[in-house]
């Protein structure tokens, strides 16, 4: 967004000496002396860690904001808002009175320079201590990827993905795929690509985004992408060639062919519309790939589990509320065919065959004629056991597990604005959670995990779990 108060706001020079030294990636809170997420004040230089991790950066503009409240504004205080932050990882721009992310810059393109600079300030960084870091990563890797679980010693080999700019949201998804084992096996267990002509024929070679069909590098990038979540290495993994490739071949994008994702995720409703003048009823079949769950109005003033006022909301109250008659508005009027008009109606969604991994997306972001905001209600959701019998068409005919699901991942929206905010996911691999937020993968817990506020749900159906069928 293009941000009005960065002549306010942006008040250092590019080169300051008041830079910590190494790597701006690096630096340290200066209140939690934590280096994870580290932003700079671009009115003071002071570094702070993001809202993700103690919120300090936010808390450095609120406190500026006080003596602008309580005093009257003289010509300086009014010049240094401490509002407009930057990122020392990926050097996005944020404001806080605008809440939001910044493209825009100062007319002396200010925010472009303490950008270039800091670039250049982990560069020489990472010169200087390549082989000192690669000394302290051999002796200290184990150890960092080491936990205690049920009193033994168990290694961590979980990877974290590198954000390139507002791609938090993709390195969610991915995390959250890569622990979806029938269907991240199925890439895994692909051969890379081999080249057979010219100079490289005989050799096992990988295919990448520079080479020939799009679809296939699609497929390799991905399998490549998997592969490398789960191989133990401490250096967070770039998915920067599956963006490209997935940037590039977007528009292609079908799902009229049979595919590994319509066999894993792939359901079938019955849509059943009934005309109120002359009861004709009509059956439509509709595939999905996920279920779009509203969050009942009721229950949308109900932001945490703990609030007093009122039940809290389940997943299956939304479900219910996505399966339950509704009689359609004026605005949604059936052409009934036998009526030879449009009339009045009631439609009812029946589930007529579940998939083996079912994503389930609630809808957190409302809009309205003229506004546009975030349903923040916590919604409680099972770990384990979800039973969807109920949802079915003919449950008589599902077995006595068949329709049970376990959690396998969970995506997360942090923030208020329908365009802004944060992504991670939590996500089961080999009985442990972890919490993946871009590059920083760490170990949870359950209770941990069921107060998150889903965004997106993914199940695994308990048999594919427990006998992994072969696709």
């Amino acid at each position: 967004m293009e941000c009005p108060h960065l002549s306010s706001s942006v008040c250092i020079a590019p080169d300051s000496a008041k830079f910590p030294n190494g790597s701006p990636s690096s630096w340290c809170c200066s209140v939690c002396r934590s280096n994870k997420s580290p932003w700079v004040c671009l009115t003071c230089s002071s570094v702070h860690c993001g809202r993700y991790v103690n919120g300090h950066a936010k808390k450095h503009y609120e406190d500026a904001q006080i003596p602008l409240l309580n005093h009257k504004r003289s010509e300086k205080q009014e010049k240094a808002q401490h509002t407009v932050c930057m990122d020392c990882s990926s050097y996005s721009t944020y404001c806080y009175r605008c809440d939001d992310f910044v493209v825009n810059d100062t007319k002396l393109g200010l925010v472009q320079k303490v950008r270039e600079h800091l670039q250049n300030l982990e560069n020489s960084a990472f010169t200087a201590d390549r082989h000192r870091k690669r000394k302290l990563l051999e002796n200290s890797s184990l150890n960092s990827k080491l936990l205690k679980v049920n009193g033994s010693t168990a290694a961590i080999c979980a990877t974290g993905l590198r954000n390139l700019g507002n791609t938090c949201f993709m390195n969610a998804i991915l995390q959250s795929l890569s622990n979806i084992e029938q269907f991240c096996c199925y890439f895994k267990e692909l051969p890379a690509v081999e080249l057979r002509n010219g100079k490289t024929a005989g050799r096992r070679t990988y295919h990448t985004r520079s080479q020939g069909d799009s679809n296939v590098s699609l497929v390799e990038e991905f399998r490549k992408t998997l592969c490398a979540l789960w191989q133990g290495s401490q250096t967070a993994f770039s998915p920067e060639s599956l963006f490209y490739v997935v940037w590039k071949i977007m528009p292609n994008f079908r799902n009229g062919a049979s595919t590994v994702v319509t066999t894993i995720f792939g359901g079938i409703l019955q849509n059943e519309v009934n005309c109120l003048i002359c009861g004709t009823e009509s059956r439509k079949f509709d595939p999905f790939l996920d279920l779009s769950l509203d969050i009942p109005s009721q229950f949308r003033s109900k932001r945490s589990k703990n609030q007093e006022n009122g039940p809290v909301c389940s997943l299956r109250d939304c479900l219910r509320s996505f399966t339950d008659l509704e009689e359609l508005d004026e605005t949604e009027l059936y052409m009934c065919h036998k009526c030879k008009k449009k009339q009045k109606s009631t439609k009812k969604f029946w589930i007529q065959k579940l998939p083996k991994a079912l994503c389930l997306h609630l809808k957190r972001f409302h809009w309205t004629a003229y506004l546009r905001n975030k349903v923040d209600t916590y919604v409680q959701f099972p770990l384990r056991g979800l039973d969807m019998k109920c949802y079915l068409l003919e449950p008589e005919n599902s077995g006595p597990d068949s329709c049970l699901y376990d959690l396998a991942a969970v995506v997360v929206h942090h923030g208020s604005g329908v365009g802004s905010g944060h992504y991670t996911a939590y996500a089961v691999h080999e009985g442990r959670w972890f919490h993946f937020n871009d590059s920083t993968v760490t170990v949870t817990d359950e209770e941990t995990v069921g107060k998150a506020k889903a965004y997106i749900l993914f199940y695994v159906e308990r048999q594919a779990r427990a006998g992994a069928d072969k696709l």
